[in-house]
């Protein structure tokens, strides 16, 4: 069984917010959550946040601790772009964009080693 949760229209750029993501990416949802905690970046905050909702779910709907559970999968799409101008040099103006972000969290129960080798039978 698997618990999901989204985010949309975060106001951090899918570049930025990547590389953070792929730390955690098929580790333990206790270990996300410390290294999003001990992380000192303030983008980190909305991923330590949908993950924390996503493992509530589980929580939730299935009774299962943080330590139960792994994260399937974590992805930042990109969102819409807001566009604006600035003023440049010499009275031009300069074309800015504020990209968004779409987050998406799977989260799944662990599977041992002796569940797997039954599947495998």
């Amino acid at each position: 069984m698997q618990f999901t949760a989204k985010a949309r229209y975060i106001r951090f750029s899918p570049y930025k917010l990547r590389p953070l993501v792929d730390v955690v990416r098929g580790k333990d949802a206790d270990y996300a959550l410390n290294w999003f905690s001990t992380c000192a970046l303030k983008r980190v905050r909305p991923l330590k946040k949908i993950l924390e909702s996503a493992v509530a779910n589980a929580k939730s709907q299935a009774n299962l601790a943080e330590s139960d559970l792994v994260v399937r999968e974590f992805c930042v799409d990109e969102g819409p772009t807001i566009t604006y101008y600035k003023p440049g040099a010499m009275g031009r103006a300069n074309l800015q964009r504020r990209r968004l972000s779409h987050l998406k969290v799977m989260v799944a129960p662990k599977v041992s080693t002796e569940q797997s080798k039954k599947k495998e039978e």
